[in-house]
């Protein structure tokens, strides 16, 4: 038997790996310098657009996460829209919507559309606070002003509808002046007011990123109390006369409720105010022609509820129209084939007639089968 061999070297010792010397033009990099610098941010409250690349970052040798922006480079530059309170200042008349649906697709579609302001309705529209964030992000792609209002005027809506970033908050059924002391309060933190502070976490600060929040959030909040009762309207100048008011809001339906008018809106006894919503007899250009300032035309809800009722409609018409047009045809028809059958017949052309399970071949009894009701008439042209 033949005996394969192998040399002792190919397989009892392997082949040793060669690792080539490190080239000298390798580039050895230095450990890296750890600082840990403040915030460089000055960012607006609301809607920053950045005109250049954020800083680079530095890493920090401490046991904390926290990446800070190096003050040693120049920093994003924030570009702010003009606030709702500013344009006010400066006279401007402005056009907004009532949002009730929380949907963040019609959101975004009113602010391309160009409104002024968009009204997030968490008294009247079924959304919280949850479900208006989203919205607010929306409104904010567009760069359109949002403004919440609350469900009730207490500290605990006032607080968590305020860290949520809007431009402006609207309390509702604000029937004395010691009522707008407290709303105007709980949008205050201590020592001014009672609102309840978490600005460094909060999207109103940026996430705390935004580190002059504190001294510019008062600048930016436009408060809105709303009048809605018989015995606001008597009170009203005291109301707006609080410090820290900027605007009063008319609440039409509510107003005409408490004076007996609820099925009649038109019926109301004040005068021109600042803010106020359109009514079918009250248009928003007689809102603008007698001083308001902020004018809310249309609910998104009511929008969609015109559209969709006007498009059911038209669809429905013209079925109607067409149903009536074939039915009318149909009756001509009827009349053009019953017609032309009878000369026909009568003029010796037909000569089969079947009605039921009767059977006539005769030219004499025609005359008797139309007479009595006859179902069906088949014709043969020879």
């Amino acid at each position: 038997m033949a005996t394969v061999t192998f040399p002792p070297s190919s397989l009892s010792t392997p082949p040793k790996p060669h690792f080539p010397k490190p080239s000298k033009t390798l580039i050895h990099l230095p450990s890296p310098k750890f600082s840990f610098s403040k915030p460089a941010f000055n960012l607006k409250t609301l809607n920053p657009i950045l005109s250049q690349s954020p800083a680079p970052l530095r890493l920090s040798n401490t046991t904390s996460d926290l990446i800070a922006y190096d003050n040693s480079v120049p920093v994003p530059v924030p570009v702010p829209s003009r606030s709702l309170k500013s344009r006010l200042h400066d006279g401007e008349t402005l056009y907004g919507l009532f949002l009730l649906s929380f949907s963040p697709t019609l959101a975004e579609i009113a602010g391309l559309a160009g409104y002024d302001f968009v009204v997030v309705d968490m008294e009247h529209g079924h959304g919280g606070v949850s479900d208006a964030l989203p919205c607010l992000h929306a409104l904010a792609a567009t760069r359109t002003p949002a403004i919440i209002r609350l469900p009730e005027s207490c500290p605990t809506w006032a607080k968590k509808a305020l860290d949520l970033g809007p431009q402006g908050i609207m309390f509702p059924m604000i029937d004395s002046p010691k009522l707008a002391r407290k709303a105007v309060s709980y949008c205050r933190f201590p020592p001014a007011g009672v609102r309840g502070s978490a600005h460094t976490v909060v999207r109103a600060s940026s996430y705390g990123i935004d580190a002059g929040y504190l001294s510019n959030y008062e600048e930016e909040l436009l408060i809105m109390c709303q009048v809605e009762s018989e015995e606001a309207v008597k009170k009203i100048e005291d109301i707006a006369a609080v410090d820290g008011v900027d605007c009063i809001q008319m609440g039409p339906m509510d107003l005409s409720a408490s004076m007996g008018y609820l099925w009649d809106p038109g019926n109301k006894k004040e005068g021109a105010y600042l803010a106020g919503f359109a009514m079918p007899h009250d248009s928003p250009d007689d809102l603008r022609s007698r001083g308001y300032h902020m004018v809310s035309g249309a609910v998104d809800v009511g929008l969609f509820r015109s559209a969709a009722v006007e498009d059911v409609k038209k669809f429905k018409m013209g079925l109607k129209e067409a149903s009536d047009d074939e039915k009318e045809n149909a009756k001509e028809d009827e009349k053009y084939w019953s017609e032309v059958g009878l000369e026909e017949a009568e003029a010796g052309e037909l000569e089969f007639i079947a009605m039921g399970s009767s059977f006539c071949h005769s030219q004499d009894k025609l005359t008797n089968f139309f007479s009595n009701d006859a179902v069906m008439v088949l014709t043969f042209q020879i």
